[in-house]
């Protein structure tokens, strides 16, 4: 078990770290051996794959990682030792999710431990990418190389990723403001409308009773209809975390939805040449860096098709542009670059060309999918309040016109 300490030495200065200890009696022990009047002892670690969460920090963020990797880069460019390095940026960071992780970096370099294996404990932080990356530049010799294309990886990441969410923000809130209104009338104003119609003795045309049914239904029902619908969102989220076949499944329908569909693949091809670019760029072996890019896409045929292309292309003697050739996943002008930059012996460069443009077809795309979503979406609550408003509306005008 892990714990972080703050303890004073003789001269009255404060030092801080991270040591194994089965209990807080055997940090007390270890402390006192070294000179150091404990001021502080708390355990600290891992949960379930990720840092431990501060209540107020939080946990380490994509922001967190870019600048962690452009300093980092920017220290070893200038010929700063890893350890200093590290130990500033100890210093530089009030984020305490932030400065644990760095003082476990810390301690696993006073130890000899290898720089990536910090990074490998919290694959739900740090990706396959990034570790497998530090891994790579620490035995070659050109972590500020792999530093330095990490931090811009990264960054057009984040760029993406919020690129997305600012195209999706107003559709969303869109979508759950419909949802509530309609629950709104359907459960608690359509109800009362009808039970006022149904006790007056007044005989409604066809198309009211059958809205006022519904609203009858939903007002004797409701409770039970929510509460149902609250534990079949619970069991699909289980389900979806931890069933492969399930997920799959889900996410076959949800990528082949008109429009989704294209913007989902242009994602997809974009993650996987950035991804393979910085993988080859670090020097790993391309049928590695190709399982380890399967892994981070969540396009179930991407995925699948670049195992083969691993497995079944290049391990069996293809070269990269005829592995690629096999599959049609992949739009041919993206097989075709792969092949021309794979006898031009730089495809690292041209999958990073590839990745640069597929991001912004992607804001295209992502436009194009706003521009449908908006008008059908008003359409849909529009339809539903209208086809409401004229099952009340039809009755009162047929009572006026009665006297």
């Amino acid at each position: 078990m892990q714990f972080r300490y703050i303890a004073s030495q003789q001269d009255g200065k404060i030092v801080e770290n991270n040591v194994e200890a089965n209990d807080v009696q055997e940090v007390l022990t270890m402390l006192a051996g070294q000179g150091l009047r404990p001021v502080s002892v708390k355990p600290f670690g891992e949960k379930k794959g990720g840092l431990k969460r501060d209540i107020f920090g939080g946990g380490i963020s994509l922001t967190d990682q870019v600048f962690i990797s452009k300093y980092l880069a920017l220290m070893l460019k200038i010929g700063t030792g890893l350890l200093q390095a590290i130990n500033i940026l100890i210093d530089d960071f009030s984020k305490p999710s932030v400065r644990s992780f760095l003082l476990e970096v810390k301690s696993n370099l006073e130890k000899g431990a290898p720089f990536y294996t910090a990074f490998a404990r919290y694959p739900k932080v740090f990706s396959q990418v990034y570790v497998n990356s530090i891994k790579a530049g620490e035995a070659s010799g050109s972590l500020e190389n792999i530093f330095e294309n990490l931090a811009q990886t990264l960054s057009k990441e984040k760029m993406l990723r919020d690129q997305i969410k600012s195209a999706l923000f107003y559709p969303i809130i869109l979508l759950a403001a419909s949802v509530l209104i309609l629950i709104f009338l359907v459960m608690f104003a359509l109800p009362k409308i009808a039970k006022v119609f149904s006790e007056s003795g007044f005989e409604p045309p066809l198309f009211s009773k059958v809205v006022f049914s519904v609203g009858f239904f939903f007002g004797n029902f409701g409770g039970i209809i929510l509460a149902v619908g609250a534990v079949l969102a619970i069991v699909f989220v289980f389900l979806y975390k931890t069933s492969f076949v399930f997920k799959k499944f889900v996410l076959s329908i949800l990528f082949n939805l008109p429009l989704v569909k294209e913007v989902v693949k242009k994602v997809s091809i974009q993650r996987f040449a950035a991804t393979l670019s910085s993988l080859i760029k670090a020097g790993m072996p391309i049928t590695d860096a190709l399982e380890i890019t399967a892994d981070s896409i969540t396009q179930i045929e991407m995925k699948e098709a670049l195992i083969r292309i691993s497995r079944e292309g290049i391990a069996k003697g293809l070269t990269v542009g005829e592995a690629f050739r096999r599959e049609p996943f992949f739009p041919k002008t993206v097989v075709n670059l792969i092949a021309i930059s794979e006898r031009a012996g730089h495809i690292e460069e041209v999958l990073q060309t590839l990745a640069d443009f597929y991001t912004s077809e992607i804001d295209s795309s992502l436009k194009t999918l706003v521009a449908f979503l908006e008008p059908l979406m008003l359409m849909g609550i529009g339809l539903i309040i209208g086809g409401i408003a004229l099952a009340i509306v039809i009755p009162i005008y047929q009572l006026t016109v009665q006297f």
